[in-house]
């Protein structure tokens, strides 16, 4: 099937006319991104062993003490910024190539029917949705040419898809007791998933995570806290790594599986990107 009409298959107009604290954190999520030191940020947020297996059995366990409207709330913000990236992307001219730009143009149409959905979700809620964030997508300090250089275009739009098919899968949890809502917000994370593998793809990289670095997969190794924990073979509880080695052993395992982030550890890493 053509990629194109793919994509626009799985755009669903549900979206947008679905209606179903920490509102304050979310409103300060630019000021403490550039508080944080990014050289720190590959450390601070490398996921341990025991974090990894723990993750892995419970999902997240702020997932679970999260509202509705919070996570709502923060996937809203990660929509904005995807949004925002792809559309000043699209406005740029020269940066994209003509045989790219079907690809992208179509991405950011569902990225802007997801944020969409994601307001009227927290409306339906009683809620107050997140205010649009200003953003800088050379990363202040990071000072990259994001909208200059084709390739760093790229990496981070890669990282941002990795990033977000993780968030969706870490603060699943907080909406289960909501079939409506979870319905959504999983049909929202396998269109980010399929974003991710699609720039992967033509990033010249595999579809999927491979391994717990930013240079396994490609990109950056500032950026490393978008896969810590991408190197687990433990799943309920089972060590898997020795299970199949006739299937491509530790490694496959570790690919077969896409691990959660915390809330924090996505806020960390997007509020690089983010001035107020």
């Amino acid at each position: 099937m053509n990629f194109i009409k793919l994509l626009d298959n799985l755009s669903n107009q549900e979206f947008l006319n679905s209606k179903g604290s920490r509102r304050d954190s979310f409103k300060q999520f630019g000021k403490t991104g550039k508080n944080i030191a990014l050289a720190s940020i590959p450390f601070a947020l490398a996921a341990t062993s025991s974090k990894a297996k723990a993750a892995t059995a419970s999902m997240s366990a702020a997932a679970f003490q999260a509202t509705p409207s919070e996570v709502l709330n923060f996937a809203l913000t990660l929509e904005y910024l995807e949004r925002n990236f792809y559309q000043i992307a699209m406005d740029t001219d020269g940066l994209i190539p003509e045989a790219d730009r079907a690809v992208f143009g179509q991405i950011l149409k569902h990225e802007s029917s997801h944020v969409e959905f994601f307001k009227a979700a927290v409306e339906g809620l009683g809620e107050e949705p997140i205010p649009e964030p200003t953003f800088d997508f050379t990363g202040g300090d990071l000072m990259l040419d994001t909208f200059e250089n084709y390739a760093t275009f790229m990496a981070l739009s890669q990282g941002f898809e990795d990033t977000g098919v993780r968030a969706f899968k870490g603060q699943a949890g907080a909406l289960a007791n909501d079939n409506d809502l979870l319905t959504f917000a999983l049909q929202v994370h396998s269109v980010e998933a399929r974003h991710a593998s699609q720039v992967r793809r033509m990033r010249g990289q595999k579809g999927w995570v491979t391994g717990g670095t930013a240079a396994s997969n490609g990109i950056p190794s500032v950026f490393d806290a978008i896969y810590a924990g991408e190197a687990n073979t433990v799943q309920g509880g089972v060590e898997l790594a020795g299970l199949f080695p006739d299937f491509g052993g530790p490694q496959a395992v570790q690919e077969a599986f896409d691990e959660p982030l915390t809330m924090d550890e996505v806020l960390a890493i997007g509020g690089i990107f983010i001035v107020s």
